[in-house]
């Protein structure tokens, strides 16, 4: 019997071959955002990487906040990317990790490379520093304050800690390489004075590290092993290495923490930026973070998406070097795929018009059988009502029928899904020209299911009986952005699509009744939605539309 071939991306290939090489015994991952806003679907992806290679690895997957800059910081945000990291099933070993609860650690480590004569506070203003670092082409030039002797440095150093300087005055500065080609290695800014309330620590520090301090001093202090990260951080793996290294946690870049690095997952016509997203909730564009037009992990699952089908996103997506774009219409595709099988079926009519059976008892309800979902037989059956005054979709009905349009029209014969076959006996109209009601004959003889073979019709409808019928608030939603225009104006507005919302009233089959907010479901026709979780209450629903039916997607080859 032939080995089974299993295909693995460039990580695992590197992580097995740590492992094969004995450097490494146990698999530890993290994922580390900065809580300065809600995550979207390009996060997702890292946190299912970085979750995945822990679980294949037997290994462990912290979850940890990289909280050093307070200014944009909030436990809003906090709070939000613990409920998404838990909502994807990404499970973090012990509790929630914080950057912060590091500072004495990083402090420490600083001091340590003052002694070391590898770091000195200089004083140059930021204007000052950017002038003097060089460019692509030119090398840097060393601060007059470079030189400064080891026991000055600690002083000046501690001075900022206790608070003797103004914020902005001096930062502490490791000495690396002014010359460096690479400009990140050109004396990287470690520590500024910030008077910043922290949402964690406080008013206990009013200096605070920078990331590409912090980051390697937490990936080796929690003893990560393989520290995932984005391209643009390609640059910085130097400076990582240099500060695990001359802060003594490992002695060459080989040895663990290891930095690497894969290509971000670009969605197309979608709106990621955490400002532009910002700007949109305070200008009251969208309803929040959480607004079902965005690509929050937050607004996807309040629009129906499901954890399974985000993961099987990212599958689809794989895991390169390379920078690529995935249309949105994949994550539509995953979707369906995963609620096809999932999703009882039921009937809503969005659109409403009254249709009236003239010759059927005016007190009689049948109750019909229904197959609550026929890809899926194991999720029942249940009954739906049926009586003399129904509703149907305005667009099944039609008074002059256009060619080869198989539904209502007078004259013309259809099935009710589920029920009987009707046939159009004629129509109402309002003052203003709308049809308000249509009238048909029913033929008690071809009840569905009841074995009747006689004449075929070539069109079926479905409806909602009116007395036992649900009254629900639909959201259709198109892509938040024009897809025509791109998605950003020179002057970083988005090019905002009009119709991205349409809210209408409609009736559902009262079946509906027994689920709660959250749940999903198949609209016969009209697509998947979800009972919205925010706004639904006990006497009105609001329903999402996830997607439609169908699509013009097609899976790659």
């Amino acid at each position: 019997m032939e080995k089974e071939v299993v295909s693995k991306n460039f990580i695992e290939r590197i992580i097995d071959q740590d492992i094969e090489e004995g450097r490494c015994t146990k698999v530890i991952t993290r994922f580390p955002p900065e809580p300065n806003g809600y995550l979207h679907i390009g996060h997702a992806k890292s946190i299912l990487l970085n979750y995945g290679l822990a679980e294949k690895y037997n290994g462990a997957f912290n979850l940890r906040f990289d909280d050093t800059n307070p200014t944009k910081e909030d436990i809003e945000y906090v709070n939000s990317i613990v409920e998404d990291v838990k909502w994807l099933n990404a499970r973090y070993d012990g509790d929630v990790k914080f950057a912060s609860n590091y500072f004495q650690d990083m402090y420490e480590n600083a001091v340590k490379l003052i002694k070391k004569g590898k770091a000195y506070v200089c004083d140059l203003s930021p204007e000052q520093i950017r002038e003097y670092h060089g460019t692509l082409t030119e090398p840097g030039k060393e601060s007059p304050y470079r030189n400064r002797s080891v026991e000055e440095n600690l002083r000046l150093f501690e001075g900022m800690k206790n608070g003797e300087f103004e914020d902005g005055s001096k930062v502490l500065r490791a000495k690396i390489d002014m010359a460096s080609p690479n400009i990140n290695m050109r004396d990287p800014i470690l520590y500024r004075v910030a008077r910043i309330h922290h949402h964690n620590t406080k008013d206990d520090w009013c200096i605070y590290p920078m990331y590409d301090f912090a980051h390697p001093i937490e990936d080796a202090l929690e003893g990560i092993t393989h520290s995932i990260c984005t391209l643009e951080f390609e640059d910085h793996r130097p400076l990582y290495d240099w500060v695990v290294i001359e802060c003594g946690f490992k002695n060459k870049p080989e040895e663990f923490p290891k930095q690497i690095e894969f290509a971000k997952m670009y969605v197309t016509n979608v709106v990621t930026g955490k400002r532009y997203i910002k700007r949109l909730v305070e200008q009251k564009v969208v309803d929040g973070w959480d607004d079902p037009r965005l690509v929050t992990i937050a607004a996807l699952r309040r629009r129906g998406f499901t954890p399974e089908s985000i993961k099987m996103f990212m599958e689809l997506c794989s895991v390169s070097k390379s920078n690529s774009s995935v249309d949105y219409a994949m994550l539509e595709y995953c979707i369906r795929e995963d609620l096809k099988p999932k999703a009882p079926r039921i009937m809503g009519v969005l659109d409403p018009v009254e249709l009236i059976i003239d010759n059927y008892d005016e007190d009689k309800i049948e109750y019909m059988e229904v197959t609550t979902n026929v890809e899926n037989p194991e999720l029942g059956k249940h009954m739906v009502p049926f009586g003399k005054k129904l509703w149907i979709e305005r667009e099944d009905f039609m008074e002059e029928p256009v060619k080869k349009y198989f539904r209502l029209f007078p004259g013309n014969e259809v099935r009710l899904m589920n029920a009987y076959f009707v046939k159009c006996t004629g129509f109402e109209k309002d003052e203003n020209g709308n049809i308000t009601k249509v009238h048909c004959t029913y033929d008690p003889e071809t009840r569905s299911g009841s074995g009747f073979t006689g004449r075929k019709v070539k069109g079926t409808i479905h409806w909602v009986e009116q007395n036992s019928a649900v009254e629900v608030t639909a959201r259709l939603y198109e892509n938040l952005v024009d897809e025509s225009k791109g998605v950003y104006n020179e002057d970083g507005t988005v090019n905002l699509n009009p119709n991205s919302l349409t809210v209408t009233k409609g009736y559902v089959e009262p079946f509906v009744k027994e689920f709660k907010p959250g749940d999903s479901f198949q609209f016969v026709r009209n697509g998947y939605f979800c009972i919205d979780t925010k706004d639904t209450t006990d006497t009105e629903l609001y329903f999402n539309r996830i997607t439609p039916l169908k699509s013009s997607f097609k899976l790659p080859k």
